[in-house]
C-alpha cells in the first residue's frame, strides 16, 4: 500500500529532515512511527500524504509513484488519504458539522450525500449530539474525534495521524488510538506518529522507530 525506497528529505539552511529512509507499509494494516521531538515523524507523515516532496528517493502508494506523476495530480490522489493533524486545524467559528464536511464539499460531493456521509462520520466517534455546536466549544478530546471524523468521511484507503494524542490526557489518548483500531478493523490502512511510549505497548502494533531522520535498527 505505501512503499518508500531510499527517501531522503533536506531543508534548505536546516540540514536534513530524513535519511536514506526505505520502508514499507501493507494494505490493512496498523503501524506506529516513533521517535523523539525532530526525529522526521511529521516529515515523513507530510511526504506519505504527499503534502512535500522527497529531495530523493521513490514514494509509491498503491501502485503510483508520486515522484513521477505530475504535482497537479497529487491533490487527486490525495483524496483516498485522510490525514489527522496533531493540532486539529479545524475551522473553530464554523460548526462541527461544516468541518467533517469540508472535505467532501471540496471533491465536490452532492448535498444529500453529503449529509448521509457526515452524519454517519459523526456516529463513528460519538459526536452525533455535537453537529451543530462550534467547535471552539469544544474540548479537546470532542475536537480531536471532529478531526478523526474529517478524516474518515472521505472513506479513505490510508489514514496518516501525526501525533493525535499529543495534547490529550492518557484516557483520552486510549480512547483515540481505540478509534483508529476500529478504522483499521474496516481494511483502512493507519499509520500513526507518536512519541507514547505507553501507547505503543499496550497496543502491540509493528512499530519503526526514526532517530536523527534514519530508521533505526
Amino acid at each position: 500500500m505505501i512503499q518508500l525506497f531510499h527517501v531522503s528529505k533536506t531543508y534548505k539552511g536546516a540540514g536534513a529532515a530524513l535519511v536514506d529512509v526505505t520502508m514499507r507499509v501493507g494494505k490493512g494494516e496498523f503501524v506506529f512511527i516513533t521517535g523523539p521531538s525532530g526525529a522526521g515523524k511529521t516529515t515523513l507523515l507530510n511526504i506519505m500524504f504527499g503534502a512535500e516532496a522527497p529531495s530523493e528517493g521513490h514514494l509509491i502508494i498503491d501502485g503510483r509513484n508520486y515522484v513521477k506523476i505530475p504535482r497537479s495530480e497529487v491533490p487527486f490522489l490525495r483524496r483516498r488519504i485522510g490525514f489527522v493533524f496533531q493540532d486539529f486545524k479545524l475551522l473553530p467559528a464554523r460548526s462541527v458539522f461544516d468541518n467533517v464536511a469540508l472535505a467532501l464539499r471540496v471533491m465536490g460531493v452532492e448535498g444529500a450525500e453529503i449529509k448521509r456521509r457526515v452524519a454517519r462520520a459523526l456516529g463513528y466517534v460519538r459526536l452525533t449530539h455535537r453537529a451543530r455546536f462550534r467547535v471552539e466549544t469544544l474540548s479537546g478530546g470532542e475536537q480531536q474525534r471532529v478531526a478523526i471524523a474529517r478524516a474518515v468521511v472521505k472513506e479513505p484507503a490510508i489514514i496518516l495521524a501525526d501525533e493525535p494524542t499529543g495534547n490529550l490526557d492518557p484516557h483520552l489518548s486510549v480512547e483515540t488510538i481505540e478509534l483508529f483500531k476500529e478504522v483499521n478493523n474496516k481494511g483502512t490502512t493507519v499509520v500513526v506518529a507518536t512519541h507514547d511510549q505507553g501507547l505503543i505497548d499496550r497496543f502491540a502494533k509493528r512499530t519503526i522507530h526514526l532517530e536523527q531522520g534514519r530508521i533505526a535498527g
